[in-house]
């Protein structure tokens, strides 16, 4: 009984760590005292979660998105044009023919306009080169969006048609 209640108490013990040895640890090496040093690392415990303290961070996802909300940022510039941003560019222009172009520096900076005005529907291909294709060429970039769902299935169709002929030929 008494074995057991040893054994039962030592398990209850407090963990044992290097705060708790203070400088036994490092006089011991300094020393040359091995026996000592093995005895002190022996006790310590093999759990990393028993020795190390554990606080919870709170990691918080930070996006661009997030942080311009944070700090009251305007959205970013953006590289192309589309449909809006031919009426920013006339809110600009007409800011700067009532104001002044302090005026339209500061519309601009709350409300950027598009860096390119590029054409639209042209496969982003630039308004000279698209007006140089030919119609067939000009109808293939539009379809380029949607492909041609029959081309898709052509290879079924073709070995279809190769099978049927071969059973005829055998006839």
């Amino acid at each position: 009984m008494r074995g057991i209640m040893q054994v039962h108490t030592l398990d209850k013990a407090g963990i044992i760590n290097e705060l708790k040895f203070g400088i036994g640890i490092s006089q011991a090496v300094e020393q040359g005292r091995r026996a000592d040093f093995a005895l002190l690392l022996s006790m310590f415990s093999n759990d990393v979660r028993d020795c190390t303290p554990i606080d919870t961070i709170e990691v918080t996802e930070t996006t661009e998105d997030r942080l311009r909300k944070q700090f009251g940022i305007a959205e970013p510039q953006q590289l192309r044009s589309n449909q809006s941003s031919y009426e920013i560019s006339a809110q600009q222009s007409n800011h700067f023919h009532q104001s002044s172009l302090v005026s339209a520096k500061l519309c601009h900076y709350l409300k950027p306009e598009a860096l390119a005005f590029m054409p639209e529907d042209t496969g982003d291909l630039p308004e000279e080169v698209y007006q140089n294709l030919s119609g067939h060429d000009r109808r293939k970039l539009a379809n380029k969006n949607h492909p041609n769902l029959p081309s898709a299935t052509l290879y079924n169709e073709l070995s279809t048609a190769q099978r049927k002929y071969q059973i005829q030929a055998q006839v």
